[in-house]
């Protein structure tokens, strides 16, 4: 027996075929049926109601059975590609069959028609179509509501995933349901069902859940490399309209709560968003930045980079004094150039230059001419960078900050390699120290949602765990200027004096 109300089409230029089929199918419980002659009219006709189920001869004048079939399977992502297909045909044989199979039918009678085998094989195709309105409904009632939304955007700094993890852990205990954008920003202001997920971490929960499209288990995240929630960088967010549109989606959705996941650019989004929004949906940022571009604490996704960075310097380092050459190498660092410096320090190189550095170019020169080995000089990604496209150059910060000692005039005696910015760092595996960082910001935004708090940040700094909020929240976080001295093995001469030569 049929349980949900199925509809079918039976497109038959023979009158007498046409009213068996549907004389025999009456015989069946919660069955709409229509009866066509007409290929084409029948397909004017689908694409103002489409059936769950199409009964359609081969042979039809206008369009046969095959281009029938064609049409409506020819777009994966159209509804109409969903409808059951089953074509009938006086040709036997397997290459008939084949052929039409290949053009996306589902199902394939010969004539005559035994009248038990189209009752037997509609039946089928009914439970299909049932299963799958079902999955449809679920689908489209699980984004209707949205109760707790995640949105990543930014780089793809180490920690990304174990937040989502986490976050999505804590609040599925408390009786929260989580969802997230597919890509940032961009989803929230396209705005469809498509551009969410729903996020679960219980392995018996998600069992019961992943035959609905959308449903992704994230306790696999929680030690996870890269964000797979995030495209790219969506700046266009800046403009107010996008701006108004995802604040109408946000709202039409009836999300309760936002948390934000990202670095200095996604902070400056979701606070613009905020203005949009009202008091009641409860919002929050959590900071996962290689660059520690969020001033007051500290951000998931930096301890792995330094630590990455280092290990890729002290390569440089080994190769440098093996063959007496001097590496510049560009590092992450747009602003205050964190991630440049403590890598620096951590692998112990001769020089930082950093976005706000001033250097001494030619003593930087006659400083490496003086050397019996080789250095290595790290060069923040955003040293200068203002000045380089007011110049319109295209050279990376380590290029240009060469040939600014090239332009001192003074011969290098050593050779030279420039290595741009590795990217590779954004794709490694979280360390210790940041998965644990996203533990404890996830627990914090999961006891402040259920303060019933907004517009905060949770924050770590020296150990001790507080809240900034969004009103006091710096997005230049710049690096401690004692730290500089020590960055400068290469030309602080009082430094020097203290330390053999490496």
């Amino acid at each position: 027996m049929i349980e949900d109300k199925v509809s079918i089409m039976v497109v038959e230029p023979n009158k007498e075929d046409r009213d068996l089929y549907i004389q025999l199918l009456s015989t069946l419980e919660n069955l709409d049926i229509e009866g066509f002659s007409s290929g084409k009219e029948a397909f004017e006709r689908i694409k103002r109601f489409p059936p769950d189920i199409l009964v359609a001869n081969i042979d039809i004048p206008d369009m046969d059975g095959v281009e029938l079939c064609r049409r409506l399977k020819s777009d994966p992502n159209s509804e109409l590609c969903e409808i059951y297909v089953i074509i009938v045909s006086e040709k036997k044989g397997k290459d008939e069959k084949i052929r039409c199979m290949s053009e996306g039918a589902d199902d394939y009678l010969t004539k005559p028609i035994d009248p038990d085998e189209l009752i037997a094989r509609v039946k089928v195709a009914a439970r299909i179509a049932t299963h799958t309105k079902r999955i449809d409904l679920e689908y489209k009632k699980m984004f209707s509501k949205i109760d707790v939304l995640l949105i990543q955007e930014g780089g793809c700094a180490p920690g990304y995933n174990p937040v989502t993890a986490f976050i999505t852990y804590h609040l599925e205990g408390m009786g929260r349901k989580v969802y997230a954008t597919k890509e940032g920003f961009r989803s929230l202001v396209q705005g469809e069902d498509e551009d969410f997920v729903r996020l679960v971490y219980d392995p018996d929960l998600y069992k019961k859940m992943d035959h609905i499209p959308g449903v992704i288990h994230v306790a696999p995240f929680s030690e996870a490399p890269g964000a797979f929630l995030r495209g790219e960088r969506y700046p266009d967010f800046v403009k107010r309209e996008l701006q108004k549109r995802a604040a109408k989606n946000i709202i039409e959705r009836d999300v309760k709560v936002i948390v934000a996941i990202g670095g200095n650019g996604t902070f400056k989004g979701i606070s613009s968003l905020c203005n949009l929004l009202p008091t009641a949906i409860q919002v929050f940022f959590v900071p996962v930045t290689i660059d520690s571009d969020i001033a007051g604490t500290e951000c998931i996704g930096e301890n792995t980079g330094i630590e990455m960075g280092a290990e890729k310097i002290r390569r440089y380092m080994a190769d440098a004094r093996t063959h007496k050459r001097v590496y510049i190498i560009e590092m992450m660092g747009a602003s205050s150039g964190f991630h440049a410096l403590h890598s620096c320090l951590g692998a112990r190189a001769h020089l930082a230059v950093l976005p706000n550095s001033k250097i001494d170019h030619k003593k930087v020169v006659e400083a490496i001419n003086k050397r019996e080995d080789g250095c290595v000089i790290v060069v923040a990604e955003g040293y200068k960078r203002e000045e380089r496209n007011q110049k319109g150059v295209t050279d990376n910060a380590a290029v240009y900050f060469y040939k600014e000692l090239l332009a001192t005039g003074i011969s290098i005696n050593r050779r030279v390699v420039c290595e741009p910015f590795s990217r590779d760092i954004r794709g490694a595996t979280p360390n210790n120290q940041d998965i644990t960082l996203a533990q404890r910001m996830a627990y914090n935004v999961a006891r402040y949602i259920k303060a019933g708090a907004s517009r905060l940040m949770p924050a770590v700094s020296s150990g001790k765990e507080y809240a900034i909020p969004f009103s006091e929240i710096k997005t230049d976080n710049m690096v401690e200027e004692d730290l500089l001295v020590l960055s400068d093995r290469l030309t602080n001469r009082n430094y020097m004096e203290q330390e053999n030569e490496d």
